[in-house]
C-alpha cells in the first residue's frame, strides 16, 4: 500500500510535466464552451440576437443618412416647382404625395414636415413641435425656400401645428406595445408551461384520462384570455390617464382584437413547444419566432421604412395585422368590419399552427 502511495506521488509531477500545468483548465473551458453550444437560447442571444437586430434595423434606417431631412410635399399647383428647389438642397430629400397621404405619411413618422402650396405662390408647412426633428425641419426647409426664391421677394410663409388624433408618437407606441405583450404573453406563457409541463412528466399521467388531445391544447391556448383583459385595461389606461390618448374606436372592438390575438399567438406558442423537451430548447425556439416581428412588424417605428418591396411580407406577419388593426380602431376610429384582411391573417396564422401543432404534439 505504502508503495503504491509513494508511486502515485512520484507520478504527479511527471503528469503535470506531460500535460502542462494548465491541462486542467483548458479541460474544463473546453468542456463549458461544449455545454454551452448545445443551448440553442446562449446561441441565438450571443450570435443571432445582434445580426437580426443590426440588419433590421440597418435596413429600415437605410434611407435616412445622418443630416438629411425628409420632408413631403402635398400633390397641387406649384408641387414641382417646390419639390425642384428643395432637391437642390444636399441635406433635404422631397417627395411629393396626396394630401391625405402626406399627412399620413407624416404621422407615421416617415416625414418630418408637410409642405403645402398655396394659392399665390406661398407656402404652409404642417409641423409636429412635440417632435425636435419636425421643428428642425421647418427652419430648415423656411431657409432653403427663401433663398431659391430670392431674399428680396420673401416667399410668403406659415406654419400650422398637427395635433390630429394619432399624430405624436406616444400615440403610435402604444397599439405596438399592447400587441407585443400579447405576442409575449402568448407565446411564453404557452411555451413555458407546456415544455415545463412535461419536464415534471406531468403529461405522461395525462394519457391516461379520457381527454382528448385537442382538448388540452385548446385550453393552453386560450388561457391566457383573462390576462389578455388586464394587459390591455391597463396598458390603454395608463396611455389615456397619463399621456392623454384619445381612443376614438369601440372598447369591444379592442377586446375582440385582443382575444383574436391572444389565441392566435397562443397556437403559434403551443407550435414551437409542441415537441421541445427542455425550457433552453422552447427559448430558443420562441426567440427565432418572435425576433423577425419584433424588428419588421412596427412595433417602436413604421415598418414603412423598410423597402416597398417586403411590405406585402410584412403585412403577412401576425404581429403586424395585429398592430395595423389596433391602431386603425385605436387611433383611427375603424369599425372591425373594415380590418377583414388583418383579421384573416390572425385567424390562419392561429387555426393553421393549432393544426400544426395538434399534430406535431407529443406526450412524452
Amino acid at each position: 500500500m505504502q508503495a503504491s502511495e509513494e508511486k502515485t506521488v512520484t507520478a504527479a509531477p511527471e503528469t503535470l510535466l506531460r500535460h502542462g500545468r494548465w491541462a486542467g483548465y483548458r479541460g474544463l473551458l473546453w468542456a463549458r464552451l461544449l455545454e454551452l453550444a448545445r443551448e440553442p437560447e446562449v446561441i441565438f442571444w450571443v450570435f443571432a440576437f445582434p445580426l437580426l437586430l443590426a440588419m433590421g434595423l440597418g435596413l429600415a434606417f437605410r434611407q435616412a443618412p445622418v443630416g438629411k431631412t425628409p420632408v413631403v410635399i402635398s400633390a397641387g399647383p406649384g408641387a414641382a416647382r417646390l419639390r425642384h428647389w428643395l432637391q437642390a438642397q444636399p441635406r433635404i430629400t422631397a417627395a411629393v404625395l396626396p394630401a391625405a397621404a402626406a399627412l399620413d405619411q407624416f404621422r407615421l413618422g416617415r416625414y418630418d414636415l408637410v409642405i403645402v402650396p398655396q394659392p399665390g405662390g406661398g407656402v404652409l408647412y404642417r409641423y409636429d413641435p412635440s417632435r425636435p426633428e419636425s421643428v428642425l425641419a421647418r427652419r430648415r426647409v423656411d431657409d432653403a425656400l427663401q433663398a431659391a426664391a430670392g431674399r428680396r421677394n420673401r416667399l410668403a410663409a406659415r406654419s400650422r401645428p398637427y395635433r390630429q388624433p394619432g399624430a405624436r408618437y406616444i400615440d403610435f407606441l402604444i397599439p405596438g406595445l399592447l400587441g407585443m405583450n400579447l405576442m409575449n404573453s402568448g407565446m411564453w406563457g404557452v411555451g413555458f408551461a407546456l415544455v415545463e409541463m412535461r419536464q415534471r412528466k406531468l403529461l405522461k399521467r395525462l394519457i391516461a384520462t379520457p381527454m382528448r388531445r385537442s382538448d388540452f391544447l385548446l385550453a393552453l391556448a386560450s388561457s391566457r384570455l383573462l390576462l389578455m383583459v388586464v394587459e390591455v385595461a391597463l396598458l390603454l389606461g395608463v396611455g389615456v390617464w397619463i399621456f392623454s390618448i384619445r381612443v376614438l374606436g369601440s372598447w369591444a372592438t379592442i377586446l375582440l382584437l385582443g382575444v383574436l390575438g391572444a389565441v392566435s399567438f397562443g397556437a403559434l406558442g403551443l407550435l414551437t413547444a409542441c415537441r421541445a423537451q427542455k425550457i433552453e430548447s422552447v427559448s430558443g425556439l420562441i426567440n427565432v419566432v418572435m425576433m423577425p416581428m419584433w424588428v419588421f412588424s412596427g412595433v417602436f417605428f413604421s415598418y414603412q421604412r423598410f423597402p416597398r418591396i417586403v411590405w406585402p411580407l410584412i403585412r403577412l406577419l401576425p404581429l403586424t395585422a395585429l398592430n395595423d388593426a389596433l391602431r386603425a380602431v385605436i387611433l383611427q376610429g375603424a369599425p372591425l368590419a373594415a380590418q377583414g384582411g388583418r383579421l384573416l391573417v390572425l385567424a390562419a396564422w392561429g387555426l393553421i399552427s393549432f393544426a400544426l401543432a395538434l399534430r406535431g404534439f407529443r406526450w412524452s
